[in-house]
């Protein structure tokens, strides 16, 4: 009497469980003064790293660095304190850059708020709808692809800093930012490039000969000074921007019309798309490193409550970001304090230190992007993905091209669908149906399985008037026009069709409408229709679409043994 009951109790507190952050999880299992030693060790020296990055990553997305560190802060202690991840660090990172960029300059900073806003609703509704573990159905290539593709942009956006050129107004687009560009070769300041070139190298060398030295804010540093003391006549962030303010802003909510919220939805839509591949990648990648396992769905509804939150306090949109969650495991990390620690650090540095910021070079904030770009490009991966199928070949080389040259959510959509159509055309090249003795529908390619529905001993054992289909593979709606194919194929009445179904893992919908249209067709001709070993998934869609049970005249067998004594007794 109490097991009805207790199922939907155990079902709720395993939902329940899927949205507890890991800090929760961290205090419960005793949290010690010599994890919180560790934690503040790993947050200070990830807020030593985040440091340029958040100033840089906000210049080169076309807005102010203290909007970068804001969102260092606001969304960096959110993740971590709401995370399903134990390790995260959250910021503005790299990827945003393209977008962010794009919204400012059509919709003003305003829109871009907004839009965050609407990313960050999006986020919490796919984390509770459970569409976190959806992200792994992304292909590679498209990942890969559009990262890519960020990174050629960010890299050319940062030419001018790194040479000082003398332009205004920067185009957007890439097609139209390289003649831009190239018009004015002319103006170039060969004491930015050296600042920048410097930067670059001592960034490097550092990475190279001293790993564990923070590199970025080693160069950005001496940079400062050198700029200050030789009073170069290069941009600063003090020349540029006025400097960074020393208060913390007020949260403040946009402008909101119909018109606004329907202009802004495809912008909103990638924001959240790249918040919610990014940040889980980067939980995937924490949980390689430490053997730990995060929760998906929690993450994400942490990710929309931080982007939220960092636009209402006039920051950016934010995401997990790899680099950092790296170094705050190398650093000895213990739990999600050490993420809400680096957010309290950058906050002491914007409060305390703002008016230092002046004399920061831009040249040097490029530098540091430069890097940022390059490792995000990731050629390795993209090489090593050139080398794979035609197929997948062709998705990444589009959805590079499309974010290059033509818009980051048109490369993302296109790079999708054609992945989907791309998974569906090698589905249905698995899928085989054969007949008594001979395979009637197959795929053509040379390594293709060529075995028959039975084999000569189970041939022999048939009784006269049965014949027998085996299905191999799922059967969706790719594959459903070759089964009516063999359907329409059968010729004469027999007095008995077994299907052997035990290798058809899934169906859908179109599958089963077909499958319908055989069992019609056997009840017309007076034919029994015996199914043996049909799985578990295709035995709900055929009973729930009422093809199986419900007085239809369809007879199941375990395996195919019972199947043939089942003909026997139907043919006697």
């Amino acid at each position: 009497m109490n097991t009805p009951t207790a199922t939907p109790q155990t079902t709720n507190t395993v939902e329940w469980h899927l949205f507890v952050p890991k800090l929760y999880t961290t205090f419960k299992h005793h949290y010690s003064f010599a994890d919180l030693r560790h934690d503040a060790v790993a947050g200070l020296t990830v807020a030593i790293v985040a440091l340029p990055l958040a100033m840089a990553l906000a210049i080169a997305s076309g807005t102010t660095p203290e909007k970068g560190l804001i969102t260092a802060v606001v969304a960096g202690f959110l993740i971590s304190m709401l995370g399903g991840s134990r390790f995260q660090i959250g910021g503005p990172t790299g990827a945003f850059v393209v977008v962010v960029f794009g919204v400012i300059q059509q919709h003003g900073y305003d829109g871009l708020v907004l839009a965050t806003l609407m990313a960050g609703a999006m986020l919490i509704v796919a984390g509770l709808f459970h569409l976190g573990t959806w992200i792994k159905y992304i292909p590679e290539p498209v990942v890969t692809g559009f990262t890519a593709g960020i990174a050629v942009i960010i890299l050319t956006s940062q030419i001018k800093d790194i040479f000082g050129l003398s332009l205004d107004q920067v185009p957007a687009d890439f097609l139209e930012k390289v003649p831009a560009l190239w018009n004015v070769r002319e103006t170039i300041n060969l004491t930015n490039l050296a600042v920048a070139l410097g930067a670059l190298a001592l960034i490097v060398g550092l990475r190279r000969y001293a790993p564990k030295v923070p590199g970025f804010l080693v160069a950005v540093v001496l940079a400062s000074v050198v700029t200050a003391m030789a009073g170069l006549p290069i941009d600063t962030i003090g020349s540029k921007f006025g400097g960074i303010p020393s208060s913390f802003p007020m949260p403040a909510f946009p402008k909101v019309t119909l018109d606004r919220l329907w202009d802004l939805m495809p912008s909103a839509f990638t924001i959240a798309f790249l918040a919610g591949v990014e940040s889980l990648l980067s939980a995937v990648v924490a949980d390689s490193m430490t053997g730990r396992r995060h929760r998906s769905n929690c993450e994400l509804v942490a990710q929309g409550i931080a982007c939220s939150a960092s636009a209402l306090f006039g920051g950016l949109p934010a995401t997990g970001a790899i680099a950092r969650t790296v170094t705050n495991i190398r650093s000895g990390a213990r739990s999600p304090v050490a993420g809400m620690l680096h957010a309290v650090f950058v906050l002491m540095f914007m409060l305390v230190f703002a008016p230092l910021a002046d004399h920061i070079p831009l040249a040097c904030l490029a530098a540091v992007l430069v890097i940022v770009a390059w490792n995000m490009s990731d050629m390795g991966r993209f090489f090593h993905l050139m080398t794979g199928p035609w197929g997948d070949r062709a998705v990444l080389i589009l959805t590079f091209g499309l974010t290059v040259a033509v818009d980051l959510t048109v490369a993302i959509e296109v790079g999708v669908v054609l992945g989907a159509i791309l998974f569906m055309h090698r589905m249905t090249q698995v899928v085989a149906i054969s007949a008594s003795g001979t395979t009637i529908i197959e795929d053509d390619a040379d390594d293709f399985d060529r075995s028959t529905a039975l084999d000569a001993s189970q041939r022999n054992a048939l009784p006269k008037g049965v014949e027998v289909f085996q299905l191999r593979g799922p059967l969706f709606f790719g594959v459903a026009n070759r089964l009516a194919d063999v359907i329409d194929s059968v010729a004469g009445s027999p007095r008995a069709f077994i299907v052997r179904m035990r290798d058809v893992p899934m169906m859908d919908a179109t599958g089963a409408s077909k499958f319908s249209d055989f069992v019609r067709k056997c009840a017309k001709h007076r034919t029994a229709l015996i199914i043996s070993g049909l799985q578990a998934q295709p035995e709900s869609v055929l009973r729930q679409m009422r093809i199986i049970g419900g007085g239809a005249p369809v007879h199941l067998a375990a395996d195919f043994a019972e199947a043939t004594r089942i003909a026997e007794r139907i043919t006697k």
